[in-house]
């Protein structure tokens, strides 16, 4: 269970005990999920309790003791605890990374993948005219009246002097009230956010070509201690859904430069040094690795980027 579908969970039992009358407060439009906080328990932990509480007129632990009657034995979860003023935490049956680099690996091109959206109004303006684009890619619908409103991209054919990808990065990587950065774009370093995203995404594929020639493949087999890039690509899907209903495709940009940070920091652990055999512990880190590479090139898609096996 990711924790994209572990928030669909918990929405679905807070409408199930708003519908049978159990818990008067309105449904929430998602629900958010986070990694315990201290003192609490298990992989993951929600808020939710706390924020219907008030709305309920309850005390947050009696709509956090609801929930989790309603939540029951949903397949993933080993175990459900409340604590503190009222926060569920999960504890989720098996490894929640091994889990999540299956759903990955099982997925494919299509994790976070949302549904397209519909046309958004714009001015006729080119930065404008990309990010209603990308609006449609990331699965946003627009609400009545609504338009797409950005700061205007610098003068000058941006396509023409950059190329499409940079451009397109250019014009969705920051915010739509800041002015977009067209400089150093096309420097190969690592200072260049579109190179060292789309760089990190060659080097995960680059490992994968090594591993083979070295005879061992990816398999999840065992926990990987890495919980920056573990996390990145767990709220790859949470990200793009907020990325929509936001309007800010900037915020995938954002994710995808975490993502590239902690996949370089982690490359060098991947395959085998000297007379190492590959292990359990090679093949996972290399299906995490894979993993992060399937986000990076997904995100890199939806903001209308290629993703070279080779740079």
């Amino acid at each position: 269970m990711t924790p994209a579908e572990l928030s669909r969970t918990v929405l679905h039992a807070v409408c199930r005990a708003v519908e049978d009358g159990a818990l008067r407060a309105p449904v929430p439009e998602s629900v958010r999920i986070e990694r315990p906080r201290p003192g609490g328990r298990g992989d993951y932990a929600t808020n939710v309790a706390l924020r219907l509480a008030g709305p309920a007129g309850r005390p947050a632990g009696d709509v956090a003791a609801l929930l989790k009657e309603r939540i029951g034995h949903a397949d993933g979860i080993e175990r459900i605890e409340i604590t503190g003023p009222g926060f569920l935490n999960f504890t989720l049956a098996g490894s929640a990374q091994q889990r999540l680099v299956e759903t990955v690996r099982r997925q494919g091109a299509q994790y976070g993948d949302p549904l397209p959206g519909t046309g958004f109004p714009h001015p006729d303006e080119v930065r404008a005219r990309v990010w209603a684009e990308t609006l449609v890619r990331l699965g946003a619908r627009p609400l009545d009246g609504e338009s797409v409103t950005v700061v205007p991209a610098p003068r000058g054919d941006l396509f023409t002097t950059l190329g499409n990808d940079a451009a397109r990065w250019a014009l969705l990587a920051a915010a739509a009230h800041d002015r977009p950065r067209t400089e150093d774009l096309l420097v190969q370093h690592e200072r260049n956010p579109l190179h060292k995203v789309r760089y990190a995404h060659a080097r995960a594929r680059a490992l994968s070509r090594s591993a083979e020639q070295l005879g061992f493949g990816a398999a999840p087999d065992a926990y990987v201690d890495a919980p920056a890039l573990t996390t990145a690509v767990g709220d790859h899907p949470a990200v793009v859904a907020g990325a929509a209903r936001l309007r800010a495709p900037d915020r995938l940009a954002r994710h995808l430069d975490v993502t590239a940070d902690a996949l370089l920091a982690f490359q060098h652990t991947v395959l085998p040094l000297g007379d190492e055999k590959p292990s359990a512990a090679h093949r996972s880190r290399l299906a995490l690795a894979e993993a992060a590479g399937t986000v990076l090139a997904g995100g890199l898609s939806l903001l209308g980027i290629s993703a070279p096996e080779y740079l």
